[in-house]
């Protein structure tokens, strides 16, 4: 893809051009970065949360396939290109104020988390709870091993 076919960002302008036009100007933060909420298309069900920077976002409506940016690594994250837990999309959504996207994707291989467990959300807070609380969780069987996945890659967790 030459610029010349690149997907381009309209200027923000005004309130109501952001909000009631058809205009894609999406809103960065003072990184360059734009949250990204990733969800199952079928079941609704959320997977993961991560961010997107101007690239990521273009690769991702050029692939229609996810393309994040890696704060950890600092660098862009074509999700599945090492694990082959691809997610296609189906659906891009912008919010209101075009600061926040939504993905709806397809995801072969069935999983998302790093960790090896279908969502990144696999654990759950009890409400109600006071002290020292204990995280449930809500996937017990993981559907990879990320040891096999992923080899002697670095954790992207970062303490």
């Amino acid at each position: 893809m030459d610029n010349t076919d690149e997907l381009r960002f309209a200027a923000r302008r005004t309130i109501e051009q952001v909000e009631e036009s058809a205009e894609l100007a999406p809103k960065f933060d003072e990184r360059g970065l734009i949250p990204v909420v990733t969800t199952d298309a079928d079941s609704g069900e959320v997977l993961m949360h991560g961010y997107m920077n101007a690239e990521a976002f273009r690769k991702s409506v050029a692939l229609g396939e996810a393309v994040y940016y890696s704060r950890s690594r600092q660098a862009l994250w074509h999700k599945g290109a090492t694990s082959g837990l691809v997610q296609k999309i189906v659906e891009i959504r912008i919010d209101d104020d075009q600061d926040a996207v939504w993905l709806r994707v397809n995801v072969q291989g069935g999983a998302s988390c790093h960790v090896g467990y279908r969502s990144c959300f696999y654990r759950s807070v009890p409400v109600g709870a006071t002290g020292e609380v204990a995280l449930h969780f809500e996937e017990t069987e993981k559907v990879f091993d990320p040891k096999i996945v992923y080899g002697d890659a670095p954790n992207p967790t970062q303490l």
